[in-house]
């Protein structure tokens, strides 16, 4: 699976030398994911799926969690999309564009038919400020994406309470609109998986007329104006989410799925037997007790998955976890296996490691399980047997294998260093406030790649990420990631990125390893258009029902 991220090095090597050559990028033919025949139009074309919670928010520029993503791909678009099948950046609003052969000019040449879900045409105005109005936004925990823009950074940095106006952000960022159709972007320095960035949901675009009147209610569907393949019809919330054909997409005529309905259900069990029921055609998990049967049903999957599951440490407001013996000492006290093998049990990698395998990187190898060392690291913090330990509360979003894991976890605490655990949970949008708050001593989290990088990874836990998320700073980590973020050579790029993680997973420990993800579910079989991959990215518009 490691060959996808390279696909985005490889178009990035061919560039090179001086300033004055440009190589042409279009792609994206879809002849071959059409049809045999018209059969399907015989059918109902309307999705049922469960997307596990509701969602925190429909604003791309502020979304975060893997529910918002997929919504995201159905109402909204970015300059490039992706091909299901391998995950290669094609062409999505921008039908082709130009590489500077430095690697660092991109010019982009938007569809004239490309247009909002009103009718108005997009324009490369409309990316330049939604692209501006991201960098502005406080609540935009993926700022730091658009930082391979020449100037981005140091705007970022500058960021306060009034607003700066549009006309300084171009002056002092890498970005031109020269006219409605042609967007240039200029990096920094040359970055191999750009085309993989402009896909995603922060660099999508929004209605700037409809956020400047509606402000935060704009993302109603009342008021809902977007670019993507879908509209959204109805939001009605911890209900569902229905969403119909935009009739102004430019590539309606593809479209086959004539509404989408998703499903805000966390209890796996109901969503398990809703789907028996073909009350839903898909869902994305299934309950670690019904793993066995689904094995035994043709319409199981499971796939290797670019995702991480992990617990987070507030190292900034609980005083005895700033000790690092004794986040050594919670790491070292689980057994990673027994979690994946007997709770689980659907394949997943225990790991005490944090960054997948991806893009040529080989993870370290984190601390192992060993409960003697860590009694030994608790007692020489203070805490022996767990004594004058104050009572720890183990933090996760309500879900049932994320309540299992979490009492395996407590258990085995409890058992190996005398501690006392307690459970608290929350619903999806509370516990993404919590933790960003830092309202929390140990959180459940779980991260799935962006791009196929290990930079999507690795950049989490620089000093005041966006998704750090844990109060953690380490100046050389810091300067690690900034030297990997501009380096061309792949060998001492991976170098400066095994060295940073060394920090997190053998040194520091500001979060706790548990295993590496699979990507597994239901799906109804005669859903066509939906494809295994390691990144679990399915576009609707490719989606369409067989007859039975």
């Amino acid at each position: 699976m490691r060959n996808l991220a390279l696909l985005a090095l490889l178009a990035i090597a061919a560039c090179g030398g001086g300033d004055t050559k440009r190589t042409s990028v279009a792609s994206g033919d879809k002849r071959a994911f059409l049809p045999e025949d018209e059969s399907w139009k015989s059918v109902p074309q309307e999705l049922i799926f469960n997307n596990q919670s509701e969602p925190e928010t429909l604003d791309p520029a502020i979304m975060t969690g893997v529910p918002e993503h997929s919504l995201a791909l159905a109402l909204c678009e970015g300059l490039t999309s992706h091909d299901p099948r391998t995950l290669e950046p094609v062409p999505g609003v921008a039908e082709r564009w130009e590489v500077g052969v430095d690697g660092k000019t991109y010019t982009f040449h938007l569809r004239a038919n490309a247009k909002w879900s009103n009718g108005e045409p997009v324009t490369s105005q409309d990316f330049l400020w939604s692209w501006y109005r991201a960098m502005e936004e406080p609540d935009c925990d993926y700022a730091y994406l658009f930082f391979y823009v020449d100037g981005a950074s140091a705007w970022r940095e500058g960021l306060g309470a009034a607003k700066r106006p549009l006309a300084e952000f171009v002056q002092r960022v890498g970005l031109e609109a020269p006219d409605e159709r042609t967007f240039v972007v200029r990096l920094a320095a040359p970055c191999a998986y750009f085309l993989d960035l402009c896909a995603f949901e922060t660099f999508m675009p929004v209605h700037r007329a409809t956020v400047e009147k509606h402000q935060l209610a704009w993302t109603q569907h009342a008021n809902w104006v977007g670019n993507g393949p879908y509209r959204l019809v109805e939001w009605s919330p911890r209900q569902h989410i229905v969403m119909a054909k935009n009739p102004h997409y430019w590539d309606l005529d593809f479209l086959k799925l004539t509404k989408i309905t998703a499903l805000p259900v966390d209890d796996m069990d109901q969503a398990w037997n809703k789907f028996l029921k073909r009350e839903v055609h898909w869902i994305r998990s299934v309950p670690s007790a019904k793993i066995d049967e689904a094995k035994r049903n043709p319409e199981y999957f499971v796939q290797p998955y670019l995702g991480s599951y992990f617990y987070r440490f507030n190292v900034k407001t609980c005083a005895h976890l700033r000790d690092k013996r004794v986040r050594m000492a919670l790491s070292m006290a689980v057994n990673r296996e027994t979690i994946t093998r007997d709770i689980l049990r659907a394949g997943q990698i225990p790991a005490e490691w944090f960054c997948p395998a991806v893009g040529g990187y080989e993870p370290p190898k984190g601390l192992a399980y060993n409960p003697d060392a860590a009694r030994a690291l608790l007692a020489e913090a203070g805490y022996p047997g767990g004594e004058g330990y104050p009572t720890l509360t183990l933090f996760f979003n309500t879900q049932e294998d994320h309540k299992k894991v979490a009492e395996g976890v407590a258990q085995m605490w409890r058992e190996n260093l005398g501690l006392q655990v307690t459970l608290q949970n929350a619903e999806w949008k509370v516990y993404l406030k919590q933790v960003e708050l830092l309202d929390y001593q140990v959180a459940r989290a779980g991260w799935i790649g962006d791009f196929g990088d290990p930079m999507t990874f690795l950049d989490m836990w620089v000093t005041g990420g966006g998704n750090n998320n844990t109060g953690w700073s380490h100046a050389r980590y810091d300067e690690l990631i900034a030297k990997a973020r501009v380096e061309v050579d792949p060998r001492r790029r991976l170098d400066y990125f095994g060295e940073a993680e060394r920090i997190v997973v053998e040194d520091e420990f500001p979060i706790l390893p548990l295993y590496m993800y699979v990507n597994q579910g239901m799906k109804v079989d005669r859903l066509r258009g939906w494809y295994e991959n390691i990144r679990d990215l399915h576009p609707f518009q490719y989606m369409y029902f067989e007859p039975e």
